[in-house]
């Protein structure tokens, strides 16, 4: 047996990589994971921003550091190896980059699809190919290796036009579309690299408006009135599902879906 319940969610020793960090919710994934004791490196493609966004992090002391790097380009596999190759292993990898960038069927250009793609798809499959030696050092050091994607409640369902005021704020239907084939790749991932003693899940976020969007009351009022417990999600809310993903506490959980999204795709 372990010697207390806490034990099953302490990542001392740990080594995360976490992309998307300078997002509404990366600064609190990055929390969730830190605060447990992993050293964290986050990246996102300003620097400036990444700092700014985790300085609350950084300043109570929290083992946290900072790259820069633009996920749809080789410079993203090479960051996963090098920190895996700097710091001897890599336990947690957390796939949360994508494109905020609203629109229509009708609105949306070829290359929306692409970028989506390569940031959901593309780059999650990069990452975690670059990650194998880090996670078989994770194995040999007694950790339980985790990759942790990143979906949408748009990946199960499509968004209701009716939602949004205007055409160019509607959830975009190349996001969706991604983050549907990166729940694939999960299952993929999960079957392929669970004999080696690797484990991939997903989270799939249901309504978590940022800041800027939760100053439209009308909208965030139409979003709450969706979700089964009729309010939209708090950040903070999100925290405990990556931390049992990441954490031995989920030692047998592969190939899954956690959906945190109040009831929203359960109707």
């Amino acid at each position: 047996m372990v010697s207390s319940t806490r034990d099953l969610f302490d990542l001392t020793g740990t080594v995360a990589v976490v992309s998307g960090g300078s997002g509404w919710l990366g600064p609190w994934i990055v929390e969730a994971l830190s605060g447990a004791g992993a050293h964290v490196v986050v990246v996102a493609r300003d620097a400036e921003r990444l700092a700014e966004r985790l300085r609350p992090l950084t300043e109570r002391g929290d083992s946290v550091s900072i790259r820069a790097c633009d996920i749809t380009t080789s410079e993203w596999p090479a960051l996963v190896r090098e920190v895996a190759r700097e710091r001897g292993r890599l336990d947690v990898l957390v796939n949360n980059a994508h494109v905020g960038r609203g629109g229509s069927l009708g609105t949306s250009s070829s290359d929306s699809y692409a970028e989506a793609m390569n940031l959901s798809v593309v780059g999650t499959a990069d990452a975690i190919n670059a990650g194998r030696d880090g996670f078989a050092a994770s194995l040999a050091g007694g950790g339980s290796p985790s990759v942790i994607n990143v979906s949408s409640m748009y990946s199960l369902v499509a968004p209701d036009p009716s939602m949004y005021d205007a055409e160019d704020r509607r959830n975009p239907p190349f996001y969706g579309a991604a983050k549907a084939a990166m729940n694939q790749l999960s299952r993929y991932a999960a079957a392929e690299l669970g004999p080696l003693g690797v484990r991939v899940n997903t989270i799939v976020l249901g309504p978590f408006p940022a800041e800027a969007a939760q100053r439209d009351e009308e909208f965030t009022d139409r979003l709450a009135t969706r979700t089964m417990l009729h309010r939209f999600g708090r950040p903070q809310e999100i925290m405990t599902s990556f931390l049992y993903l990441a954490s031995p506490a989920s030692s047998f959980v592969t190939g899954s879906t956690v959906v945190v999204d109040g009831g929203w795709t359960a109707w």
